[in-house]
């Protein structure tokens, strides 16, 4: 499967655009009134129909009911969900059931011992999102634009694609890359000039280091360059 880049809490049609243009293949959309990146049904659905087939339309919800993904995915039409709260792994598996979609859910990591219940997720996910433990006295989960300690993530075997996420930028996605081979790297914070700004130029730049830091890890493509 090929590496994914994406662009989580999208929330203008200008700076969905760049995200585009520059060849995200996820853009990710906020349902949760807490995040400085929440959309409103409304604007999903108007930046739902931007996108247009040119990328992967992600909603972003935080223990939701049933009623508010059928509200997000009837304005969105996610190709696929992203469960950022502390879902257990029933609920995950209902909620694929119940709404015939990929299901991608967030773990948040610390220290080793938040793999426990790696096994039971990943067996009722399509993909893992391994993000940031939100510090305690956080509002709303993630790393909140820290990362983790990505060497946790060096002996970890999945059969399903996992993604890595929190406190990633330009400047440090490469060796987040180099480190944990993830198939995929998740930004929000890390390309905002404030708290649910989105920089046109940090998302370029986001992209730009995602993708050759992932050239570099293909070993057919090193092979073919020495």
């Amino acid at each position: 499967m090929s590496f994914a880049v994406k662009i989580c809490g999208l929330s203008t049609r200008e700076t969905l655009e760049v995200a585009l243009d520059a060849g995200a293949d996820m853009v990710g959309f906020v349902f949760f009134e807490a995040s400085p990146r929440h959309v409103s049904l409304g604007a999903a659905r108007e930046l739902g129909r931007q996108v247009k087939g040119r990328a992967l339309k992600v909603a972003l919800t935080v223990n939701a009911d049933d009623a508010m993904l059928e509200n997000c995915i009837e304005a969105l039409q996610p190709g696929l969900l992203q469960l950022h709260g502390d879902e257990s792994v029933a609920r995950v598996r209902d909620i694929k059931q119940k709404f015939g979609l990929p299901v991608m859910k967030v773990l948040p990591v610390a220290t080793a011992t938040d793999f426990a219940g790696l096994p039971g997720f990943a067996a009722v996910s399509d993909r893992i999102l391994f993000d940031a433990r939100a510090p305690k006295d956080a509002t709303r989960p993630g790393g909140l634009g820290v990362p983790f300690d990505w060497h946790l993530l060096e002996n970890i075997k999945l059969t399903i694609p996992f993604m890595v996420g929190g406190g990633l930028n330009s400047g440090n996605v490469a060796e987040a890359i180099r480190v944990t081979r993830a198939g995929g790297v998740d930004v929000s914070s890390g390309v905002e000039s404030a708290p649910g700004i989105k920089d046109p130029d940090m998302i370029r730049a986001f992209i730009r280091a995602a993708r050759d830091a992932d050239h570099a890890m293909t070993p057919s493509k090193i092979a073919s360059s020495v």
